[in-house]
Formats: C-alpha cells, sequence, structure tokens
C-alpha cells in the first residue's frame, strides 16, 4: 500500500489518524486529525511534536516519552499518553503509533491514532479527574491501561486522594459504561450486613424482612463493583468475598436459588495490603484475587503542580452559582499547607472559606478561620521551670507525651511529622492511653 492509497483509507476513519516517516514529519492526517488538533494550519509537511506539544525538538528530547521513537525501536505497536493541543486547549490523549512495511518487510511509515481522554481534564472542570502534573499523568496512563479489560484493578493510596473518582473514570472508559457503578464501603460492615447488603434476602429469611430485597452484587450486575477500604473487612467476610469472585455465584440470604454474578470488581484502600498479608491480617488468597492490576493514587504533595487547577475546580463544585476565585495570596497559603487529609481536605478548605467570603474572591483570612477548631498547646521546654538539666530520654519522653496528646491523624501522619518511621514511633510510644488513642486511629500497627 502506497502513501496515496494509505491517506485515502485514513479519510474514512472516524478517529484521528496521520501517516509520519521515521524522521517525525506528518506525510498525512485524516479529517478527523486536522479538526481535532490542527483546524486554522494545515498539517502535512509539518513534525508532529511541533503540532502536538509547539516543541522545537522531538518528544524523547523534551522529557517526554514518544511512542514513534519507541515503534522505531520495536518494531511493533507502541502507546502512551499525552497532553496534547487542540483547538480547545491542551488536552489527556492516548497516543498509539504503528509501524506500516513493505512487502520485504522494512518500515517504512508510522501510523499515529489519537484518542481524546474523556474521564480526566487539564483544565478546570466540574466533574471528574482532573490534573496535568507528571503524578497525575502516570495515575491516569495505567487508568487508560485497564480500563477497556475485564480485569480486576486494586486502587491504593491515601485517604483522600479521589480513590472513588478514579473507580468511576475506569468504569466510564470501561466496555461496561453502559451498565450500573455500585460502591460499597467496607468498613464498619458486620457478616450479617455484609451478606444482606451485597447478596440481598428473601422475604421471611430473618425478622423484619417483609419483602425481597436485591442485594448490590444484583444491583451491579452488567456494570462495575468498587469495594471501597477493603482492607477494613474482617476475616471471616474476607472468606465470602473470595468465594463469590472465584465461583461468580452467591445465594440471597434465606434463599436457595444459586444466581449468577457478572460485574468488574474495582477494589480500594488505604491500608498496606501487602504487609497485612504478612501479618496475616488480611488473606494472602484474596489479595492475589484482587490485586491484578495495581493502581497508586498520588497524594496531594505529590502533585502540587495541580492545586491551582484542583482548587479552581473544587470552587466550581462547592459553589457552582458563584464565579469564586483565589487570591495569589491565598493561593501561596493553600501551596505551604501540608494537606494531610489531600483532595478531601482541600475541599472542606475552599467549602469552608467559600462560605466566609462576601464578594467573589477568597482571601488568606477566609482560609486561616479557625473557630471551632482545638488548637494544639505548644510543646513542652526542654528544661521545666525549677530544673537545670534534664535527660534526653526525659526531654523525648515528655515530647512524645505532647506530640500524641495534639496529634490529630493517624499513625503515618504523626510519624512523617516526627520525621521517623511507623515501627520506630510505635517502639518509642509503648503503651499508655495516648498511645492507645492513636492505635484505636489506625489499629492494623505494622510487623
Amino acid at each position: 500500500m502506497n502513501l496515496q492509497e494509505i491517506g485515502a483509507f485514513l479519510d474514512v476513519l472516524d478517529e484521528p489518524r496521520i501517516v509520519m516517516d521515521a524522521e517525525y514529519r506528518v506525510l498525512a492526517a485524516n479529517q478527523a486529525y486536522r479538526s481535532g488538533f490542527s483546524a486554522s494550519r494545515p498539517v502535512e509537511g509539518r513534525f508532529c511534536y511541533e503540532v502536538s506539544h509547539r516543541f522545537a525538538v522531538p518528544c524523547d528530547q523534551a522529557g517526554e516519552s514518544c511512542p514513534l521513537q519507541l515503534s522505531r525501536a520495536s518494531g511493533q505497536t507502541e502507546r502512551v499518553l499525552h497532553l496534547h493541543h487542540t483547538p480547545h486547549g491542551e488536552e489527556h490523549v492516548v497516543v498509539e503509533t504503528a509501524p506500516i512495511r513493505d512487502e520485504t518487510g522494512r518500515i517504512v511509515f508510522f501510523v499515529e491514532t489519537i484518542r481524546v481522554v474523556r474521564h480526566a481534564s487539564s483544565r478546570p472542570a466540574a466533574q471528574g479527574l482532573v490534573g496535568r502534573s507528571p503524578a497525575f499523568t502516570r495515575m491516569l496512563a495505567r487508568v487508560m491501561r485497564v480500563a477497556p479489560s475485564s480485569a480486576t484493578a486494586l486502587l491504593l493510596g491515601e485517604t483522600g486522594t479521589g480513590k472513588e473518582l478514579v473507580a468511576q473514570a475506569i468504569h466510564e472508559a470501561s466496555p461496561r459504561s453502559a451498565g450500573p457503578f455500585v460502591a460499597v464501603d467496607c468498613s464498619g460492615l458486620s457478616e450479617t450486613l455484609f451478606e444482606s447488603e451485597l447478596f440481598g434476602y428473601e422475604k421471611g429469611a430473618f425478622t423484619g424482612a417483609t419483602h425481597r430485597k436485591l442485594g448490590l452484587v444484583e444491583a451491579a450486575n452488567g456494570g462495575t463493583l468498587f469495594l471501597d477500604e477493603i482492607g477494613d473487612l474482617p476475616t471471616p467476610l474476607q472468606v465470602k468475598l473470595l468465594r463469590l469472585l472465584e465461583s461468580g455465584t452467591y445465594r440471597r440470604v434465606g434463599g436457595v436459588d444459586v444466581l449468577r454474578a457478572d460485574f468488574r470488581l474495582i477494589s480500594a484502600t488505604h491500608r498496606d495490603l501487602a504487609g497485612m498479608v504478612r501479618a496475616e491480617s488480611f488473606r494472602r488468597d484474596l489479595y492475589f484475587r484482587i490485586n491484578t492490576f495495581p493502581i497508586v493514587t498520588p497524594a496531594l504533595r505529590e502533585r502540587t503542580g495541580d492545586l491551582p487547577l484542583l482548587a479552581a475546580s473544587l470552587l466550581a463544585r462547592v459553589e457552582p452559582e458563584r464565579p469564586l476565585a483565589l487570591t495569589p495570596g491565598a493561593l501561596a497559603l493553600l501551596s505551604s499547607h501540608p494537606f494531610e487529609g489531600n483532595i478531601r481536605e482541600l475541599r472542606n478548605l475552599l467549602e469552608r472559606a467559600s462560605l466566609l467570603a462576601d464578594g467573589d474572591e477568597i482571601e488568606p483570612r477566609h482560609l486561616l478561620d479557625s473557630e471551632g477548631e482545638t488548637q494544639p498547646t505548644e510543646p513542652p521546654p526542654a528544661c521545666p521551670a525549677g530544673e537545670s538539666w534534664m535527660t534526653l530520654e526525659e526531654n523525648e519522653r515528655r515530647y512524645l507525651k505532647w506530640a500524641l496528646e495534639n496529634h490529630v491523624g493517624d499513625r503515618p501522619s504523626l510519624a512523617r511529622r516526627l520525621g521517623i518511621g511507623e515501627r520506630t514511633l510505635f517502639r518509642k510510644i509503648g503503651g499508655g492511653e495516648a498511645g492507645r488513642k492513636l492505635a484505636r486511629q489506625s489499629p492494623v500497627w505494622p510487623i
């Protein structure tokens, strides 16, 4: 097939496609590409990296992964996630580059197919995933890898990083997108409640069961079942879940009919499941059953470049009727905040600030409001009044006591504040009421 035939073939395709030579020069483009990525200028004769990125050098020389360079090296189809310029601004796109060979097997052209990611935005958006930082892009690339398949995905990351939004994005980009997305919070589920919620029950199955109730597994039929905080599931319930996943069948509580389950499973947890498996507090067989394709949702501190974008998006979500914006001082204040609660904490902070702001601008004073919050006391002095010296052990003991009494959060966040590891913190605090209080907030200590 010659270049003219390839160009004619591309024009009948709906997806944006271009033909390039090995030197990155665009030889042909179909109408979908021209209208979607370069409506104002012809693309033939220009370099692909100039059209897509406004770069003066190929992507791999500008810190990006280049699918053409990868395809040229491997001789196979290669796929990457990029941010491309469009008439509407930059958008996340999946770029797939495939080599075209002549009758002798020599590579003569490369065909590049562009698919715009509709489930994430690089600009402020009123819903869905938002971001453009390297950490966010790496996560999104894995989302787009697993979404078209039926593979089980496991979302890992700190609380407040948006794992349910990521699960929804996987669902919406999957072949099951027309089906339901059903979310289940596994934390706090008792054995009886777990079975009746997931599997449903028959009329008369127990006192108060006055009618048949369909379970969430049945509600997710043809769609996606999202099990949030699966690390909090007690061991007896892990057995029941594993049986459901292995057999693909279940019975309603009080029922005798075996029903077949039809859902795609996505799980999420903020816990270290691998460590829990080693500590024998999470079943090894269940762990390997749900951990087919792990995706780490990055903490907000790992994507600080996304903060202005996230803030603008969250303001549009908490106050859709008001054109709220952050002053430069307010944005600078947010940039210095540790955000141990991640995006959830940012949202709460902005929602509170929006209630305090009378105008259309959020100022630093609106973010600094602390009414109703307990302020931590000052740390104890190195030497109490009347004492000229104390041992390092006593000094450390008093400081840790103060830290435990004033810290709001779990073990990992306190360890980070103190600049030590969780094991070291556990060893140092030992018992005591303050230590037991912290343990209750996050009960599984690493072994």
